[in-house]
Parts: C-alpha cells; sequence; structure tokens
C-alpha cells in the first residue's frame, strides 16, 4: 500500500494537518490557561481592594481593643463571593479571623476549604507574606487548589496582611472541558481530512491513471495516437503536452529510420543487382573475348566501389548517431585547407568547363578534425561541380564572421525548389528534379550533405543552405574561430 502516491500523499497530508492541529490546541490550551489565570488575579486584585475599602469604614465605626475584629467581620458580611477566602493576620502572622470564622456559612465551597487554613501550604504562604507585598501564589487544597493574593494594608500604624484565597475549581474545569472538547475534535478532523484528502489524491491523480493507461496502449503499430489533455495550464497539462511532444518526436524518428532502412534498401539493391546481373551475363556465355570479360570486370568494380561508398558512408552516419565518431583535432590553416580541397577537384571542374574561384584570405588558424573538414569540403565541391551545368561557374570564399569562420561555395545550377529545401540534409535524399542530376554524373546515395552536415555540427558549428534560386545555390559551413591572440600552428 506504501507504493501508492495517493496512499503517500494522504498519509502525508494526515500526519501535517494533525501534527498543526495538535499544535494549535496546544497552543490555545496554553494562550487560555494564561488568560485564565491572569483573569483569576486581576479578580483577586480587585476584591482585595474592595474588601480593604470597606474594612478602613468600617475601622472608623470602631473603638476599642477589638475594633479589627470587628470590623472585618462586618466587611466579611458584606464581602460574601463565591469560591473566595479571606484571612487577615498581624504584623507577627497571627490569624486575626478568617472567614471560616463567621457564624453563618458563606460560600458553597467551604466544605472543600475545610482545614486550608491549617495546612502547611497556607503557613508556609502566611511566612512568606511577612517578607513581601503584592504577590500571588498557589495554594494546593481543596478539589484543585487555590490562587492566593497577598497584601499589606496598615492599622493604627502597624502592618497587617490581607491574603484572598479564590478555588480554582472552576478554571480546572473550564480547561478540563476544553481539553476534552480537543481530544475529540482532533481526532475527528483528522478522520474527515483522512477521507477528504484520499478522495482529493484520488481525483487529482485520475488523469494520471488515465495517462499511464494511455501511454500503455501506444505503440509502433499506432505512434500516432496521443494522450488526451484537460487542462492545458495546469501541471498534469504541462505533463501531458510533454508527453504528446515526446511521441512526435518518436513517430518523426521511427518515420526517418523507416524511410531511412526503405532508401537503404533501395540503394544498395541497384548496385548488387547490377553486380549479380553482369557477373549471370558473364558466366552464361561459354566463351568470351578478353575485351567482353574486360568490360564486365570494369562495371563489377565500378560498381563495387560504389556499393563501398555506401557502405562506408552509412557506417559513418551509425558511427556518428552512436556518438562512437572520435575527433581527431589537430592546428591547421583553414585557408590551406579550402585552397587544398579546390585544387583537388579542379579537374573534375576543368571536364565540364566550370570556372572555379577561391577567395580564402590568408592566417584562418583553427584546431579541428582536419580530415572530417576535407571530407566535408570535397562533398560541396562535388555537389556544386556536378550540379553545375557546362560553362558554370564555382565560387569558394572564406572568412572571418564574428566569433566564427564562414566558408561558402557557391554554384550557378538550378537551385533547389522552395518545398524542398527543408530535405535538403535528409539522408537518402535527392532533389533530382531540381538538380537534374543522373547516373552519369556521379550517381551518389544522397548521403553526402547528411555528412557534411553531421561534421559541422560535431565541430560545434553548422552547415546551411544560405541562398538557393534560379541563378543558383550557396551552402556555407559555420566553423567556431580560436579566441583572438590564440597561438597559430606553424606553418
Amino acid at each position: 500500500m506504501l507504493e501508492s502516491v495517493r496512499f503517500r500523499l494522504t498519509l502525508w497530508y494526515t500526519a501535517v494537518l494533525a501534527l498543526v492541529l495538535v499544535v494549535l490546541s496546544m497552543a490555545a490550551y496554553f494562550v487560555l490557561r494564561q488568560s485564565t489565570l491572569q483573569g483569576t488575579d486581576s479578580s483577586l486584585t480587585e476584591i482585595a481592594d474592595a474588601f480593604l475599602t470597606t474594612l478602613q469604614a468600617e475601622l472608623k465605626d470602631q473603638s476599642g481593643p477589638n475594633a479589627l475584629q470587628l470590623a472585618a467581620e462586618q466587611a466579611l458580611f458584606e464581602h460574601r463571593y463565591r469560591d473566595n477566602l479571606f484571612v487577615i493576620l498581624d504584623p507577627r502572622g497571627n490569624v486575626v479571623i478568617t472567614s471560616e470564622d463567621l457564624p453563618v456559612p458563606n460560600q458553597p465551597a467551604k466544605s472543600h476549604a475545610a482545614g486550608i487554613f491549617a495546612s502547611g501550604a497556607f503557613r508556609k504562604l502566611a511566612e512568606a507574606s511577612l517578607h513581601g507585598d503584592r504577590f500571588f501564589q498557589n495554594v494546593p487544597g481543596g478539589p484543585d487548589g487555590y490562587r492566593g493574593f497577598v497584601r499589606q494594608f496598615p492599622v493604627n500604624g502597624q502592618g497587617h496582611i490581607l491574603i484572598v484565597l479564590q478555588s480554582l475549581h472552576r478554571q480546572a474545569e473550564l480547561l478540563k472541558e476544553i481539553a476534552r472538547t480537543f481530544a475529540w475534535v482532533i481526532p475527528i478532523a483528522v478522520l474527515l481530512a483522512c477521507a477528504g484528502g484520499y478522495f482529493l489524491a484520488r481525483k487529482s491523480l485520475a488523469p494520471v491513471v488515465d495517462m499511464a493507461t494511455q501511454a500503455g496502449r501506444i505503440g509502433a503499430e499506432n505512434l500516432h495516437e496521443r494522450l488526451a489533455v484537460r487542462n492545458r495550464k495546469d501541471e498534469l497539462g504541462h505533463l501531458a503536452l510533454a508527453f504528446n511532444s515526446l511521441l512526435d518526436r518518436l513517430n518523426l524518428s521511427f518515420e526517418r529510420q523507416r524511410r531511412f532502412m526503405a532508401d537503404a534498401s533501395h540503394e544498395l539493391r541497384t548496385p548488387v543487382a547490377i553486380l549479380r546481373g553482369e557477373a549471370d551475363v558473364a558466366l552464361s556465355q561459354p566463351s568470351r573475348t578478353l575485351e567482353e570479360y574486360r568490360e564486365s570486370l570494369l562495371l563489377l568494380r565500378d560498381e563495387a566501389e560504389r556499393l563501398t561508398h555506401i557502405v562506408e558512408d552509412l557506417f559513418t552516419l551509425a558511427r556518428a548517431d552512436a556518438g562512437q565518431y572520435p575527433l581527431t583535432r589537430s592546428d591547421f590553416y583553414l585557408d590551406e585547407l579550402v585552397a587544398d580541397c579546390t585544387r583537388n577537384t579542379r579537374t573534375l571542374a576543368l571536364a565540364k568547363r566550370i570556372t572555379l574561384a577561391v577567395d580564402a584570405p590568408a592566417e584562418l588558424p583553427l584546431h579541428a578534425d582536419e580530415g572530417l573538414l576535407r571530407r566535408m569540403f570535397l562533398n560541396l565541391l562535388d555537389n556544386a561541380i556536378k550540379y553545375t551545368p557546362e560553362g558554370g561557374r564555382v565560387a569558394v570564399s572564406c572568412c572571418r564572421a564574428g566569433a566564427e569562420y564562414a566558408v561558402s561555395i557557391t554554384d550557378t545550377g538550378p537551385g533547389i525548389p522552395a518545398e524542398l529545401q527543408p530535405r535538403i540534409f535528409e539522408r537518402f535524399f535527392r532533389a533530382d528534379e531540381a538538380r537534374s542530376r543522373g547516373e552519369k554524373d556521379g550517381g551518389g546515395a544522397g548521403l553526402g550533405l547528411s555528412i557534411s552536415r553531421w561534421i559541422a555540427e560535431a565541430h560545434q558549428g553548422r552547415l546551411e543552405l544560405t541562398r538557393s534560386d534560379s541563378s543558383g545555390s550557396t551552402f556555407t559551413a559555420f566553423l567556431p574561430a580560436p579566441a583572438a591572440g590564440a597561438p597559430s600552428p606553424v606553418r
């Protein structure tokens, strides 16, 4: 059960709520207890002041040695408060009169007060009253004890002591009732919160369960299905949208993989069929001339080379996708590499009477994989020459643009239609309709631009089709340049 998110959420919610309720109830109980105690102390102070006012007034009407006792009796008769006891002590701490000395019972709680003045706790309070004035102290006795207030007052120039005791039974009963209320309310509140929390957790997580059920039904055969999004603005809606976005990427990846496999099979099937057909033709005749055998072998060699290039390109892309193609970096000059690649393709350009121009300023140091960059530039130059008609022009420019190098290769071919430009870097994609490409031009497999783009991205750069119209196309490779002041490689 603990493995359920709903149960864990309910458990945490209930535990936190129970802790909060307990803390709040304890705080409320403490505040109420202190407030009750302060109210009792304030009541005792007011009662003592009123009693002494009455006592001083009665003393003016009395005379003789028992004037204080007679005046105190009259004051006690006038101040018959429930749960209150009065004691007057002389300067030596002897009891002059108590409220229990009255001939008539004056409070219902007198039975509880029986013996309170003879207890040891009261004697300690009486002794403490000789050394202090106006202080409060609890006195054990009765069902819940008493709260005592001590105050000194003068009589005929001598200091006497008034002690007022008030029973704490009512306050204790109130606090016990509050404690019992908390003891009932908190468990009931926790149980209700537990049930409500489980219901809310179940209802809140119901979309997650639905999404999990829907996701469990999605496979390769129905990858086009998507999760239902109830509310795009909440967290679950964001989760569903993120999952749907992941499915979109997976679907696109699977579609590319299917198309890649289909195109790879098609590209490999053609040279294999040619190899097998030519071998069958050569073997089908019992006797052939040396020239015929030579032509068959040349054809077999050409198709084998084409097949080898396709397999090598596929292997390169496979290693690149798996991240297993390490870069062998070294220091060299980019302008020298571009010029060298241009010289290597000059023969192809001369065969089609194509003008090949290079604009590469000196001193462009670079730390990269020279072999891979050479392959990228040769691929771009080879494509530019193949797709440029006879008598056309191919221009190569290299410059520094801020924090990167830009190498542009421009041809004067027919260009690429706008609707095909987004797919130009896809594997096995060939815009034959736009570029008028035939087998006589080399008949590549459509992997050169894909490999070139990977090479640029492997160097934290990019390869872009920056322009393509009826006047020609421009491919630009952007490569990160070293920081200014970095040491240059030795020529």
